[in-house]
């Protein structure tokens, strides 16, 4: 079985384009797989939270929907959140980003990844 692990800006875009994380993966995904949440994604949404506005409430939302699909967290060490994510992505392991510099730097390992198409749809590149 695969994890796929999303970073913290692809959550909230889930959120805010109402797509839902375990249907559209079931969509694209022919294998079987779990979804996991780092615990440095936690601690940006609840920084984003903390800010308050529309983004706030965006985060907030991210989080009780994780809460709500019973997602695990996995806890890591120090470090800065899309330096994990790299470390993470392998064979078995999927990271699910819209940020370019990562997606740039899981692609350059040699590594797919999950991205957001049109604020509608995933796509695995």
């Amino acid at each position: 079985m695969k994890q796929i692990i999303p970073d913290t800006n692809f959550l909230i875009e889930c959120t805010k384009n109402r797509i839902d994380l375990l249907d559209e993966l079931t969509r694209i995904l022919d294998f079987k797989f779990e979804v996991k949440i780092i615990d440095k994604t936690i601690e940006e949404l609840d920084k984003i939270i903390q800010k308050g506005g529309k983004q706030g409430k965006t985060a907030k939302l991210t989080k009780t929907i994780i809460k709500a699909k019973k997602l695990k967290t996995i806890k890591t060490g120090k470090g800065y959140a899309d330096n994990i994510l790299l470390q993470k992505a392998n064979k078995n392991t999927i990271i699910a980003t819209q940020d370019k510099e990562l997606k740039k730097r899981i692609r350059k390992k040699g590594m797919p990844v999950i991205i957001i198409r049109q604020k509608k749809y995933f796509k695995i590149e």
